[in-house]
């Protein structure tokens, strides 16, 4: 009786062992397709990329050189890849903004940011920020690089740098000049210009390098330090009097121009570098692919000419 109750006994533990064991398969086998599942949706429509339209956030005003820059790569990117990049102007508080709004949104590659000097500037400008340019953004590609120009509206009594800095000497603290917003780096390259020759001169910003040209353009700021694709076409219209380039040589665009150097023997230069970048979290795949299609695109003579034209570096 109790050999029989034992055996009777091993056999259902048995019996038990198995379906318990079985069990645990189905278990890992449904719980590692559950797992498969996200990684395979994942793995399409990253493949799909691009499968609806882009954004681009310039975070300053329309007109400027980090505005008409990343006009010209969503352009690109669109006729390459097949769907639209556009771009979407968030200005104010010095470009925090917009930036602030890129660092929030999807890690999916559907929002970029065309990131300018005050990207990596204002980290040490503002007390606080809505984002940290190394921990939230994930680098795509460097777009292009623009020397600065000093430009003043016709109606100021100097025909050079030099008679500029003795008007301004003359009367310290009365003139102003436009920049592109406060930390930008034309900002930076009028204090600078301020530093190097002793000039008392008031800052006047505004949301982006269109505004600060419209300004001097109406006569409002007598001055503008401008990157050179906003201030170029004016200055060769004759709408305001190039004074000097804030680079190492002279511009092909405004080949007449000196460099400050050469107009005042002191070595004064200053670019401004816009890049595109991704909210960190965005697939690998997806930045090397836009990588790749932008580095496809700006290697031909044909698109190096369409930059020559912006007077992209």
């Amino acid at each position: 009786m109790r050999l029989a109750h034992v055996i009777t006994s091993d056999g259902a533990r048995a019996r038990k062992g198995r379906t318990m064991g079985l069990s645990r398969r189905r278990v890992l086998a449904l719980a590692g397709a559950v797992l498969a599942a996200p990684s395979a949706a994942r793995r399409g429509w990253v493949q799909a990329y691009p499968s609806r339209t882009v954004r681009v956030i310039v975070p300053v005003a329309a007109g400027g050189a980090n505005d008409t820059t990343a006009r010209l790569f969503a352009q690109k990117l669109t006729e390459i890849l097949g769907q639209q990049f556009y771009v979407e102007n968030v200005a104010g508080a010095g470009g925090n903004l917009g930036i602030g709004t890129a660092a929030r949104a999807g890690p999916d590659g559907y929002t970029l940011l065309a990131a300018g000097g005050n990207f990596v500037i204002n980290p040490s400008l503002y007390a606080k920020i809505p984002y940290d340019p190394e921990r939230d953004f994930e680098a795509v590609s460097l777009m292009c690089s623009s020397p600065h120009v000093l430009a003043v509206h016709p109606s100021v009594p100097v025909s050079n740098v030099t008679e500029f800095i003795a008007l301004a000497k003359a009367s310290p603290g009365k003139l102003s000049y436009a920049s592109a917003g406060r930390g930008t780096p034309a900002h930076l390259a009028g204090e600078l210009f301020k530093l190097a020759f002793g000039v008392d001169m008031t800052h006047v910003p505004f949301t982006g390098g269109g505004p600060a040209v419209t300004a001097t353009l109406g006569g409002h700021t007598p001055c503008v330090v401008s990157a050179l694709p906003t201030g170029a076409p004016y200055a060769k219209a004759g709408n305001v009097r190039a004074l000097a380039m804030m680079s190492v040589k002279r511009s092909l665009l405004l080949p007449d121009v000196p460099t400050m150097a050469e107009a005042t023997g002191t070595d004064l230069a200053a670019d401004i570098v816009t890049g595109l970048v991704a909210p960190a979290g965005t697939p690998g795949e997806i930045i090397d692919l836009l990588h790749r299609t932008i580095a496809q695109f700006i290697q031909p003579e044909s698109e190096a000419k369409t930059v020559f034209k912006c007077s992209l570096d």
